[in-house]
């Protein structure tokens, strides 16, 4: 089995860190900005047990005196913190929208150098279930922005800079990007003025219960004293695998033993013989004399990349079939290695589940940028597992999403290729061709009514569905060329 380890904690400074760039904080005065019930949220400064798999923590934004230089209205000044990797700002209302930029930057653990400020995207609503679904009435469901990766971190300061009001149309591309290494001060945490000065520095206008969460998504290693496969392959773990882990794992029994870390790849033949076993009753005769269906792609499973499963809820949802695929990009930066993806799904995990209070990842499948592919949702990589991807568009279709932000960044042509081979193989399943389209009806969403009958390609972008930026411009584009190549793995 696969343990995950918490990683190490550093010791919480009672001070914030007074820095060259940002004077030491102020007192606070006057009456805090609303922040969400302590009792039902991690205290920034408790203490984890050792063996916790991984740990988020909640701190509330406060009040910054008045900045001239930045127009931040609330943050956190620098302070010392207990080991990160990812980070989030959230809210307590899922249908409010931040209004304005979110900026942080944060301290390396190994070398304790600051970062300079990154934006984070703070267009996160258009993911999440369907209204009125029961995971969206779950009265767990927060709103939130897209998840940051910064690598171990143990320092962080935070500014918001609300907006008079939200630019039309389209949010545009923007990558989180260095802005800068701390040439503006940020001002210190305090009342911003006397009455009515949060209507003037726009605090009013922002969601309440603003807080920064701050995700150790946890260590996973192979299990001490199992050898590795003579050919190099991972061996299934099944050696103490809790009750929702074997559930996890069961769902793909079909493709792989249990407690398989890979779902392994097939040729064209296996994987046409293979849908005729998985799908043979439902196939007209026209499909199995010729199934068009891409190869299957290694696929690794929930337990290859760490899932704690007790995060998400034990019942698995899904969708009568899958008609699309939505791509998306996780807007969660690019500085991130290959090795290092797995934790950055362990942390997206985390974060959908404990801090935006969703059932499970939101995503069905993730892809790194050297193009391995991992299963999300938990149910079954084969079978029409409802997601929460895409508001609106969570029945009846997929969602990929590339790890990395790819709004002004070229994603790597691995990851792409990947797309195009793991949409040729799940749209296969269902007799879908890549090249077409197909009709879904919206459950309601920011772009399309509720009950609106919509024509969509059948792999389509995110911002096909939603008012979204996402999956990026740079990404999007490449869409058409991921049609013809998943047209031509399944042999049209």
């Amino acid at each position: 089995m696969r343990g995950i380890l918490a990683s190490s904690i550093g010791v919480t400074c009672a001070a914030a860190l007074a820095l060259p760039s940002a004077p030491p904080a102020a007192a606070s005065a006057g009456t805090p900005v609303p922040v969400a019930d302590a009792a039902t949220r991690t205290a920034g400064t408790a203490e984890v047990p050792a063996d916790v798999p991984g740990s988020t923590r909640s701190l509330p934004l406060r009040p910054l005196t008045h900045d001239r230089a930045s127009g931040a209205v609330l943050g956190l000044t620098p302070r010392t913190v207990p080991a990160f990797s990812l980070l989030g700002v959230v809210w307590d209302d899922p249908s409010a929208a931040l209004h304005g930029r979110v900026q942080v930057r944060t301290r390396a653990a190994g070398t304790g150098e600051w970062s300079g400020w990154q934006d984070v995207e703070t267009h996160y609503t258009e993911h999440g279930a369907d209204p009125d679904t029961a995971e969206a009435a779950s009265g767990q469901v927060r709103g939130a922005t897209a998840p940051l990766w910064v690598g171990e971190s143990d320092g962080v300061e935070v500014r918001v800079l609300p907006e008079s009001g939200e630019p039309e149309g389209r949010p545009g591309d923007v990558d989180p990007v260095d802005t800068g290494a701390g040439e503006e001060q940020s001002g210190g945490e305090g009342q911003s003025g006397g009455e009515g000065a949060g209507e003037t520095d726009g605090v009013s206008a922002l969601p309440a219960g603003l807080r920064l969460d701050l995700v150790d998504p946890g260590e996973a290693e192979p299990d001490p004293g199992e050898a590795e496969p003579a050919d190099g392959a991972e061996a299934p773990r099944t050696g103490a695998m809790t009750a929702g882990a074997k559930a996890a794992s069961a769902a793909n029994s079909a493709l792989a033993p249990l407690g398989a870390t890979e779902i392994p790849a097939l040729t064209a033949e296996e994987t046409r013989e293979e849908l005729v076993t998985l799908r043979g009753t439902e196939l007209t005769e026209q499909q199995q004399a010729t199934p068009y269906i891409g190869p299957r792609p290694a696929i690794v499973t929930r337990h290859g990349w760490g899932a704690d499963e007790s995060l998400r809820e034990k019942k698995f949802a899904y969708t009568s079939k899958v008609k699309a695929a939505f791509v998306h990009h996780t807007a969660s930066g690019n500085g991130y290695s290959c090795s290092q993806a797995p934790s950055l799904i362990r942390g997206f995990y985390r974060y959908h589940t404990k801090s935006l209070g969703w059932r499970d990842i939101g995503y069905n499948f993730l892809v790194d940028k050297c193009g391995r592919i991992y299963e999300g949702r938990a149910g079954g990589v084969a079978e029409p597992v409802k997601g929460a991807h895409t508001l609106g568009f969570n029945s009846r279709t997929t969602g990929i999403a590339v790890i990395g932000s790819y709004g002004s960044k070229n994603p790597p042509s691995k990851a792409v290729k990947a797309v195009a081979r793991l949409t040729a193989w799940k749209l296969g399943l269902h007799g879908m061709n890549p090249k077409a389209k197909t009709s879904l009806t919206s459950a309601g969403g920011n772009l399309y009514a509720k009950g609106k009958k919509v024509k969509m390609k059948v792999i389509s972008g995110h911002r096909d569905g939603v008012n979204t930026s996402c999956p990026g411009g740079k990404l999007y584009k490449k869409l058409s060329s991921v049609r013809s190549e998943a047209a031509g793995y399944q042999g049209r």
